[in-house]
């Protein structure tokens, strides 16, 4: 692991609620963790090796314990990347980067993607997440490799979606055939443009006759 690094700095701006279906699918999430807020505002909610830390914990791919170095966090949001590309190109119908094939392969060979059996007095049978202290974001990193290749080859593959309002970048499940949006206040901005557009046109309509 690498030191360290204190230059990436957080935005303020709170990130919205899960897109639909990242509940279910940790790659999904995994994802949307770049996007792009209304006015244009980044955020990369694994910008710093506190912030890649945190996001792992908190969907329990990461001991409560863990801290991730900069090397390791950069590695996740370069698998993050790839992951991004991997299902831009199942939407969009065509072939994905090789360089995103390669890199989900390679992050689905780097540790055991499943949970040991344990058992104590107190919960008895329960599973176990292995996380050596040196190798916690090869597991997280394996675990994420194997949901997004569920998720690619799966049956709900062909409900995947990028969210339909204007410059937010997140990916969904969609809900119904209708639904292009991954969150309220997208589907707010998406039906106010579309309200806009009919007053638009119907004005022009007008006016030419």
């Amino acid at each position: 692991m690498d030191l360290q690094s204190s230059s990436r700095q957080s935005s303020p701006a709170p990130p919205p609620a899960p897109a639909p279906g990242a509940d279910r699918y940790p790659a999904l999430d995994f994802a949307n963790t770049a996007l792009t807020m209304p006015g244009g505002v980044r955020l990369d909610l694994l910008g710093s090796p506190a912030q890649a830390t945190s996001w792992l914990v908190d969907r329990r791919l990461a001991p409560p314990d863990a801290e991730l170095l900069e090397l390791c966090a950069g590695r996740l949001r370069t698998l993050r990347d790839h992951v991004r590309e991997l299902i831009a190109a199942r939407i969009d119908g065509g072939a994905p980067p090789a360089s995103a094939l390669a890199a989900l392969n390679d992050a689905l060979t780097l540790a055991p993607a499943v949970e040991l059996l344990g058992w104590d007095e107190a919960t008895g049978p329960h599973r176990v997440p292995v996380h050596p202290a040196d190798r916690v974001a090869d597991h997280a990193m394996a675990r994420l490799a194997a949901d997004a290749a569920d998720l690619l080859t799966g049956a709900e593959a062909d409900r995947l979606a990028g969210c339909g309002a204007g410059d937010c970048s997140r990916y969904l499940l969609r809900t119904h055939a209708a639904r292009h949006w991954c969150s309220v206040r997208c589907g707010d901005r998406i039906r106010a443009a579309r309200s806009y557009a009919r007053r638009t046109q119907g004005s022009g309509a007008r006016i030419e006759g």
